[in-house]
């Protein structure tokens, strides 16, 4: 017996007399996870990945050693774009993007990350080498136990110095800046060693993957932005969207870039703040058309599902 031309299973109480041949999953499954692991390992090993190794401040301080050094002047006497930026980061008066008419969602969101610059980025990571250099021991507490104001002169003064000098990044120009010289020739040794990657990713945690600071210190100096700028990741070059090593990357971002690239956010200062409205408008829309009047009734009014779906329509039409 047999159903559309298919012969019925036999009777599963009778022994199966016809031909069979032994096949061993296990072992199946055990070749093919070897096959692909050693295929993987060595296609990692011919390519490698096809992503850029990221960006370090070792690397930094090797490869632009003033711009790291103005920039750590900067952490010190409190005028980096970090130090002035406000909520969530500093209690700066008056800072952060505003919407329109004043609303900023910073100032009403707060300080919820707070960073002391100075401390985060200089005084913190050079507790570390102290212990075993003691002219650097004695710069730092000399600039500890100096009152805010002179601390303020020196940094100022080093920081206004490498405008008009150039340091080879293996010594610093010493001048009427008190111990700020010793303290960032150590904190630029510290940096091209490595050290001071591992010192700002350092908490009391387990897990040491909290890079918020080392990404704050290299958003701070001009190096970051020009490897960017090379790889065609800034803002004004569609950076939002692209990948590094690729064009155009995830062109499904385009609606939120386009914003940048005209006028009159391609020149604002709230530029993010202002786009970010906009683009939780049009969302809350998107979510919306089927509650806005006249919007959901496009669809009677502009029928273009019936030309995609016109085969159905037409089959619809001509049945009985």
């Amino acid at each position: 017996m047999s159903v559309a031309g298919y012969p019925l299973s036999p009777d599963p109480n009778v022994e199966w007399t016809g031909a069979k041949r032994r096949y061993d999953i296990v072992k199946e499954a055990v070749i093919a996870i070897v096959a692909v692991s050693l295929l993987t390992t060595l296609l990692a090993l011919l390519f490698s990945s096809p992503d850029s190794k990221p960006v370090t401040i070792a690397q930094w301080a090797v490869e632009a050693p003033q711009d790291f050094l103005a920039t750590a002047a900067a952490e010190l006497d409190g005028t980096s774009g970090l130090a002035t930026y406000g909520p969530p980061y500093t209690h700066t008066p008056g800072a952060g993007q505003n919407i329109i008419g004043g609303i900023s969602l910073q100032r009403l969101v707060g300080v919820r990350i707070p960073i002391d610059t100075a401390r985060a980025f200089v005084l913190d990571p050079l507790a570390v080498p102290v212990a075993n250099d003691p002219t650097l021991a004695a710069a730092l507490t000399r600039y500890e136990h100096a009152p805010r104001a002179v601390q303020q002169r020196w940094a100022t003064g080093f920081a206004n110095s490498l405008a008009h000098t150039q340091t080879s990044g293996t010594s610093v120009a010493a001048g009427g800046f008190g111990p700020v010289p010793e303290m960032l020739g150590g904190l630029l040794g510290m940096a091209r060693s490595g050290a001071l990657d591992a010192a700002l990713i350092s908490t009391s945690r387990f897990y040491q993957t909290n890079f918020t600071k080392a990404l704050l210190f290299l958003a701070d100096g001009s190096y970051l932005e020009t490897v960017a700028s090379q790889q065609n990741l800034l803002g004004s070059q569609w950076g939002m969207m692209n990948e590094t090593g690729s064009y155009p990357g995830q062109a499904w971002l385009w609606l939120y870039t386009l914003w940048y690239q005209v006028p009159p956010f391609s020149t604002s200062d709230n530029a993010d703040a202002q786009i970010w409205a906009i683009m939780a408008i049009l969302s809350l829309a998107l979510v919306l058309i089927p509650f806005i009047p006249g919007v959901r009734s496009i669809p009677r009014w502009v029928p273009i599902y019936r030309w995609i779906w016109r085969d159905y329509y037409r089959r619809a039409s001509s049945s009985p």
